[in-house]
């Protein structure tokens, strides 16, 4: 695997490195040594599959605050999304940053989001599937959310958003409370 940086600290692009022949390719995805030393915590608590329908469609920014910390490896493994990684942890280097990274079945690429960064995508083609492996357990109570669209951050999404959850459209304008690291 190859682990390029991001613009957000800790927050990591993974593209493989694939073995290709006759039959067609084999790549690591997952990786206990080389994820360590890159710092990407690799006990994996959960492991999760979202897919949406149509293009256009907005997931997230979804995080967890304290003390539920939950980091993401995401991939897409049908389709094409653009995956963003918004830093909201307060003594960050890179705090209030972003990164926008597509990802899709055809690049094989993962993007690792660090705990308390919050985390969202938008499908550039319908019928998109996508996998995370998560490091923490998920928490109802410490869930939290930014809209993608919240004026604070001023995230350039590279499509219209057309189908959109009530609760991720319900999220409050980023008032500076509850960021942590």
């Amino acid at each position: 695997m190859e682990f390029t940086k991001t613009a957000v600290d800790g927050c990591w692009i993974i593209d493989l490195k694939p073995f290709e022949d006759a039959r067609g390719g084999f790549a690591r995805t997952f990786c206990v040594d080389e994820f360590a030393e890159h710092g990407i915590p690799t006990e994996v608590k959960q492991a999760n599959m979202s897919w949406n329908h149509k293009k256009g469609t907005m997931r997230g920014m979804h995080r967890q605050i304290a003390p539920a910390a939950e980091g993401k490896l995401v991939r897409c493994v049908r389709g094409t999304i653009v995956d963003c990684c918004l830093d909201l942890r307060e003594d960050s280097p890179t705090f209030g940053k972003n990164v926008m990274v597509e990802l899709s079945a055809d690049n094989h690429r993962a993007l690792w989001i660090p705990p308390y960064c919050a985390h969202g995508y938008l499908t550039m083609t319908d019928d998109t599937e996508v996998t995370y492996q998560v490091s923490g357990m998920y928490s109802p109570e410490h869930e939290r959310g930014q809209r993608y669209d919240d004026p604070a951050f001023g995230l350039q999404w590279p499509g219209e958003v057309d189908v959109i959850s009530d609760k991720d459209k319900a999220w409050p304008d980023w008032d500076g409370k509850e960021i942590v690291r």
